[in-house]
């Protein structure tokens, strides 16, 4: 992380912002290596949508916090555009969520399964902390500390993360309809980390706030990682103890 007293310039700034990421970019996480290589079954990918789907479905939520604290129009709108992206007010069978359990039931799981999740006590506390952090980002944090590390330090991953994912579930017979959640994040989130950039460039003003802006961005990744972790761990262990 550069260590400066003084504001960094936009190029030099958003460098060090993607470069935050990158030494815990969830790509690398082994969990994200054997998806990619084929290594999961359906019953293992339907456990780490069960996990994903509890992290993601208050999204939309957080991002109207983030919403309802920024104070220009054009950077409201442009996280408008985000929240209805992921509603989809028009058409609710496409929401994010709703998307996420369809692939769960291609995997093999229920929408109770999903759903009910929480219920039953199979929430794994680092999926739950993934989503507190997120919470804690949206409605304590900066605007700069959030679009920072919502855009840049966890959508500015979808849009190669998840192309691996792809290629390896077509392989096992997955179709396109199946995998649509997968392809909106694809081709949304490349514009999401551009303006997660513009926002933070914007709002993180001062030297103080863009090394937290970049602090946190390696932070978020690392909490993305995480939950990664205890993901890999339930369900490798699950399949030892079997």
């Amino acid at each position: 992380m550069p260590s400066t007293d003084t504001l960094l310039d936009e190029k030099t700034f958003w460098k060090a912002l993607r470069d935050a990421r990158q030494s815990v970019a969830s790509i690398r996480h082994p969990f994200s290596e054997a998806w990619a290589a084929g290594k999961l079954s359906r019953e293992q990918l339907g456990e780490w949508a069960v996990q994903h789907h509890y992290y993601i479905a208050p999204v939309p939520q957080h991002l109207a916090l983030l919403y309802s604290r920024i104070p220009d129009l054009d950077a409201r709108q442009h996280v408008m555009e985000n929240i209805v992206g992921e509603e989809m007010p028009e058409a609710p069978e496409k929401r994010h969520p709703n998307l996420l359990v369809k692939f769960a039931i291609a995997c093999g799981k229920s929408r109770e399964d999903v759903e009910g999740a929480e219920e039953r006590g199979d929430i794994l506390p680092s999926t739950r902390a993934m989503a507190a952090w997120t919470w804690e980002l949206t409605a304590i944090r900066s605007i700069s500390d959030a679009c920072a590390s919502l855009m840049v330090g966890l959508e500015g991953q979808l849009p190669t993360l998840y192309p691996t994912y792809v290629s390896a579930m077509e392989k096992m017979g997955f179709t396109d309809d199946d995998l649509e959640f997968f392809h909106v994040h694809i081709e949304g989130d490349v514009g999401h980390a551009q303006t997660g950039l513009e926002l933070t460039s914007r709002y993180a003003n001062t030297p103080q706030l863009q090394r937290r802006a970049i602090a946190l961005v390696k932070a978020t990744a690392e909490m993305r990682y995480k939950m990664l972790d205890g993901i890999y761990e339930a369900i490798f262990n699950k399949r030892a103890a079997a």
